[in-house]
């Protein structure tokens, strides 16, 4: 799978490093979506949006206690569905085994949703998408 890793750079070099024992390919790195969609070959199969660390989105967070603010990028219906049974509590096994995939792209996939929903975390991730009515339990 090629992507192209998105934000700030030290939230794109921890990306780079959870990444690192996944089978994915980054095709290249970019400080915004529309950079990215601007400089990338056709044979790219994700945009992987950086979450910020805390430090570097103090003003952000400060006036949206959600965390920092990143462009809305729509869910894939994939992502929808390893979303949905995050907030069911199962492990990225047990979500590869009900959907017939591997953990492994499981792990992409909530690195991904993370990215998109501007979070840290799986739990954060479940937080904010049921704030959004992106899902519900």
């Amino acid at each position: 799978m090629r992507v192209v890793l998105i934000g700030r750079p030290r939230s794109r070099a921890r990306l780079r490093a959870s990444l690192a024992d996944l089978e994915i390919e980054i095709a290249g790195e970019a400080a915004s979506i529309r950079e990215a969609r601007s400089s990338s070959a056709a044979d790219i199969d994700a945009f992987v949006v950086a979450p910020e660390a805390p430090e570097e989105g103090l003003g952000a967070r400060a006036a949206d206690p959600d965390g920092p603010e990143v462009p809305d990028e729509p869910l894939t219906p994939r992502e929808h569905d390893v979303l949905e049974l995050v907030a069911e509590g199962l492990s990225n096994k047990a979500i590869g085994v009900r959907l017939g995939i591997s953990d492994q792209t499981v792990k992409f996939h909530v690195a991904s949703i993370c990215g998109k929903l501007g979070v840290a975390n799986r739990t954060e991730a479940v937080r904010k998408a049921l704030r959004r009515g992106l899902i519900t339990l």
